[in-house]
């Protein structure tokens, strides 16, 4: 089989072979149950704890303040519900951005049918939450304020500094879905002033179904999931240890090599798009020109659909994404580039490109060898083509 070239790391990221060693021992050597008591038990333990200490340096937090869980998804509905539940006495009212990833929004439209009310605030062309009408939105029944760290689509990064600045002011708690930014930019929660975060291991070269939340000391949260007395009484299930250990290595990789991956990943992004944007007339860019993660880059192309121009990709052995739902025109395209104004006919002929530590040049450039052919031939069989 041909390489590869894999354009989709927003979407997940291949488990570094150092992570996968990391692991190995604690599948079929060191496989206690890491809350039993005795000594074998206990070495595992110890291997949680120290993984832990890992995910909290990270993101500059203490170790107490960290809870694994399954993954992302999993870790944004203990911040909103977790929150949400144990402060109704308080109020009803949750706040969240109209281009946040759908395991917030569909956990917000859940909680709407308990009878919470969510405010869903628009975001400028570049995808930047409007800090005036965050202010201004914040009622005396807000308890919770939740917007993302950088979006998965267009790589956006917000100014969250700001935004918790605003929500201390009015004593409101403030969850950041922090899944695009941990291990690919620095990603502090005393820098960003939050009270919650949400990250996920296999968006940073650690392995699927582990994740974990920031839970800030003092904030008033009740469980997400009950049973036995696991993760400080805060999430309960038998501890998914080959995961921890996995996510733990992952942190400590990217806190050595981060910031070297991102400014030649920030290359190769610029290098795409500038050639792109050479061959290809018509396109536009999506997402702030500056303030977004380095490894993504949104199009649209006019005149043709994305679903089209990914599937002639595929055929070359390129891997990439698309903003639109489906092949079809009658379903929405995606929800975050029609809140930054995309028009729907141009939104459908989006395309993201997310670059990794694997990528190389000769990838870049395969890419900008092939993509202008296919474009012109769609846009030759398009009835809105020129």
């Amino acid at each position: 089989m041909s390489r590869v070239i894999y354009l989709d790391h927003n979407a997940t990221t291949p488990t570094d072979t150092r992570v996968v060693e990391a692991m190995g021992t604690y599948f079929n050597e060191q496989y206690a149950n890491p809350s039993s008591i005795y000594k074998f038990a206990q070495e595992a333990n110890e291997a949680k704890e120290i993984a832990r200490d890992k995910v909290a340096q990270i993101i500059g937090a203490k170790p107490n303040e960290i809870v694994f869980t399954s993954g992302g998804t999993e870790a944004d509905n203990f911040a909103i519900k977790g929150v949400a539940f144990a402060n109704r006495n308080k109020g009803n009212h949750i706040i969240t951005s109209k281009i946040e990833h759908p395991a917030v929004l569909n956990t917000c439209k859940w909680l709407e049918k308990q009878g919470f009310e969510i405010t869903y605030i628009g975001v400028d062309k570049y995808g930047i939450v409007d800090l005036d009408e965050l202010a201004s939105t914040i009622t005396d029944k807000t308890i919770l304020i939740t917007i993302m760290h950088a979006n998965n689509e267009i790589g956006t990064i917000e100014p969250i500094s700001e935004m918790t600045k605003i929500a201390k002011q009015k004593g409101v708690y403030f969850h950041t879905d922090a899944v695009q930014t941990v291990g690919k930019i620095t990603t502090d929660v005393n820098e960003l002033g939050v009270d919650l975060l949400s990250l996920s291991g296999h968006k940073f070269y650690g392995p699927k179904g582990i994740g974990a939340i920031y839970i800030r000391k003092g904030t008033k949260i009740d469980s997400f999931i009950h049973g036995g007395h696991h993760e400080y009484n805060r999430r309960a299930g038998t501890e998914n240890m080959p995961g921890i250990v996995g996510l733990g290595k992952a942190c400590e990789i990217a806190i050595k090599e981060r910031e070297t991956d991102e400014k030649r990943i920030k290359i190769l992004r610029d290098r795409l798009y500038n050639g792109i944007a050479a061959a290809i007339p018509d396109i536009i860019l999506n997402g702030h020109p500056k303030h977004r993660i380095a490894g993504t880059l949104n199009i649209c192309v006019k005149y043709v659909e994305g679903e089209s121009m990914l599937l002639n990709l595929d055929l070359e052995g390129i891997a990439a994404s698309s903003g639109s739902a489906c092949a079809s025109g009658s379903l929405e395209p995606s929800h975050v580039l029609l809140a930054i104004g995309v028009a729907p006919e141009l939104a459908h002929g989006s395309l993201r490109f997310s670059m990794g530590h694997n990528n190389t040049e000769a990838d870049i450039d395969r890419v900008i060898e092939v993509l202008p052919p296919i474009v012109k031939k769609l846009r030759a069989m398009s009835p809105f083509g020129k």
